[in-house]
């Protein structure tokens, strides 16, 4: 994959930004990551020398927000219900015409329900795995024979890993179960695609290099995505004319759920049969020193200060 013109920097001057605000933290269940993410995007602008200030959640947002203390937003929340994927967020920007980073309305609150982000790529006729939608209180074993094990168990409208449960046997049962009634909400539970875990970053409507991981442990969880120093990264993760293929799939799976900006599409390569099916889209993804857009970034020479520029050249 070639640097374009698009994977570079268009301007120099930080003025042009006006006031930022980088908005982190909030209360959702991906608090930490965003905090850490946060931290990373607001060193980055300041290097290079845009009147970057933190902010910690959206009521801390709207109250600048009244006050017109911010141009515009460089969004890191993580996650739903207090975070800034779900659109409610994109919705009070756009209310207030301050420009923001990454996905509308639209594309935050399909992408943060993952089932109906899978009957979207379904209805466009891209690969995703097979699954069932639970609602609260479902039989989770009747569920699991229909679809056949193994499956993961996740809540529709969570990230980062949380709340996930890996049911291998009917002996699992119990903990996917317990973990459900944890969430309450409407659950996802999706084949377990056997093969390689893979992910692509989308900067504007272009691919970056896949990354593929491999966790010492087996499986990609919190622990791995966040603390463990033991998860491999092989970018790009695919030969040639698979990286192409990955990318174009990414690409076109990005724009059907209706995102723009920049994003991150995780997918799964079957390891009996080649083919490549889809699992979700982070409409914010981390920016801590285990991710993975970053990381790919790095690879086609883009540092994480140039990413952080690029990303919020979006918003001009």
């Amino acid at each position: 994959m070639t640097v374009t013109h698009s994977h570079r920097p268009r301007g120099n001057d930080p003025q042009v930004f006006g006031r930022v605000a980088v908005l982190m933290g909030g209360s959702s269940s991906e608090r930490e990551v965003s905090l850490d993410s946060g931290r990373n995007v607001l060193d980055a602008l300041r290097a290079r020398g845009v009147d970057a200030h933190p902010v910690d959640g959206i009521p801390a947002l709207l109250d600048a927000l009244v006050h017109g203390q911010f141009d515009r937003v460089f969004n890191i929340l993580h996650g739903n219900k207090g975070g800034g994927e779900d659109g409610v967020l994109q919705g009070l920007l756009q209310g207030f015409e301050v420009p923001y980073t990454g996905s509308g309305v639209l594309g935050s609150a399909l992408t943060m329900d993952k089932i109906r982000t899978k009957q979207v790529w379904l209805s466009a006729g891209l690969p995703t795995p097979r699954y069932r939608r639970l609602q609260a209180g479902a039989d989770l074993r009747a569920a699991a024979l229909a679809l056949g094990l193994p499956v993961f168990v996740k809540p529709s409208s969570e990230g980062s890993s949380v709340g996930v449960a890996r049911v291998e046997t009917l002996d699992d049962i119990d903990a996917a179960i317990a973990v459900a009634r944890g969430y309450g909400g409407e659950m996802l539970m999706e084949q377990m695609v056997i093969g390689d875990e893979l992910t692509v970053g989308i900067l504007g409507a272009q691919a970056l290099p896949s990354i593929r991981i491999v966790p010492k442990g087996g499986w990609y969880d919190y622990n791995a995505k966040y603390i463990a120093e033991d998860t491999q990264y092989l970018c790009p993760g695919l030969d040639v004319a698979e990286e192409i293929a990955i990318g174009q799939l990414a690409v076109d799976a990005f724009l059907a759920a209706g995102c723009s900006g920049w994003g991150r599409v995780d997918v799964m390569r079957d390891r009996s049969s080649g083919k490549l099916l889809l699992l979700e889209v982070n409409t914010a993804p981390g920016m801590t020193s285990h991710s993975l857009v970053p990381k790919a970034a790095r690879q086609l020479g883009i540092s994480f200060e140039d990413l952080c520029w690029m990303i919020l050249e979006q918003t001009l």
